[in-house]
């Protein structure tokens, strides 16, 4: 026997099973994204949108294909050198860190610290040979 039971989002009155919880899969479906929304961003979600956010920072500070910048201004814009795809070792045996394809090395020059930006090139990749 039903006591008075209503859909949890809209709150109209329900009909059919005692268990019931929802008038409609819509409200159903409603109900979750907007629970959803409330719950703490996943750790899924704050990697992405920060690889996101690295890649456009570098993209739009390297136009030239290779660029030397301050960090602190890519810092103050929310860019995290912590938050990468891949890396690269040249010759000298720096290692270039990888958000997709635009790179950066972090260096200090007269006491600054700076950022070397780059563009992933072929020759950086591992040449894999087919048998």
């Amino acid at each position: 026997m039903r006591i008075n039971s209503v859909c949890l989002h809209c709150g109209k009155e329900l009909v059919g099973r005692s268990d019931k919880k929802f008038c409609d899969p819509q409200c159903k479906s409603a109900y979750q994204y907007q629970k959803e929304k409330q719950n703490p961003e996943r750790f899924y979600n704050k990697v992405d949108n920060q690889l996101k956010l690295n890649r456009r920072l570098l993209k739009e500070y390297n136009k030239g294909g290779k660029v030397t910048i301050r960090a602190q201004v890519l810092l103050d814009l929310g860019f995290d050198p912590n938050f990468f795809t891949h890396y690269w070792k040249n010759q000298k045996g720096e290692v270039y860190l990888f958000v997709y394809e635009y790179g950066f090395l972090k260096r200090t020059e007269y006491g600054k610290e700076k950022f070397i930006l780059v563009i992933w090139q072929d020759y950086m990749g591992v040449d894999i040979k087919r048998r």
